[in-house]
């Protein structure tokens, strides 16, 4: 099962990248161009996010409950977007982002505690 589950992890690891840059990769270049460039330029990566998304998902269902499959997406959009927000955004990591990373930690035990 921990084979699937890092198959599963992997792919959503791979959406995510898609989702993030198309949620937010845009936002360096905010006066750069129109909004509507952004949406378009967006909606182009989401579809991709989208085409990886859904046969994971469906995938990860064979194996986890939704419950679990939700929260290590949490886990792994956040795992996705620090380093993302740090390196792309030049954002500053604080301690209150520690605090609520072993929060998420938490999480994953109680989603998968039987």
């Amino acid at each position: 099962m921990l084979a699937q589950v890092l198959g599963f992890v992997a792919l959503l690891a791979l959406s995510n990248t898609f989702m993030t840059f198309a949620w937010y990769g845009h936002l360096r270049y905010a006066h750069a161009s129109p909004w509507y460039i952004a949406l378009l330029a967006s909606w182009g990566l989401a579809f991709f996010e989208y085409a990886i998304m859904v046969p994971a998902n469906r995938y990860g269902y064979g194996f986890l409950g939704v419950t679990q499959m939700k929260i290590l997406q949490e886990v792994v959009t956040l795992t996705v977007f620090v380093p993302f927000a740090l390196v792309f955004m030049d954002e500053r990591l604080r301690l209150n982002h520690l605090w609520a990373g072993l929060c998420l930690v938490g999480a994953v035990y109680f989603a998968f505690k039987k």
